[in-house]
């Protein structure tokens, strides 16, 4: 869920990766890889997590570039 909504409303191409892994948890679960679906469990978090953090960068840098941009035009 969460590499989805990262991927809607965050940053593209890590949003992809996370999806990716998430995708792997399933399969790797049934075909009996516990461990290889920990580890794919794991990393569609992380990318996610990756994701967001992005995303509340560059909306921070985005909002500090109007606010300077707007202070200069005064």
């Amino acid at each position: 869920m969460w590499a989805i909504l990262t991927t809607l409303f965050c940053c593209l191409p890590f949003g992809i990766v996370s999806i990716v892994y998430a995708a792997r948890v399933d399969s790797k679960y049934n075909a009996g890889d516990l461990a290889g679906s920990l580890e794919a469990s794991n990393n569609a978090k992380k990318w996610a997590i990756v994701s967001a953090l992005v995303s509340v960068v560059l909306l921070g840098l985005w909002i500090l570039l109007v606010v300077v941009a707007g202070s200069s035009s005064s």
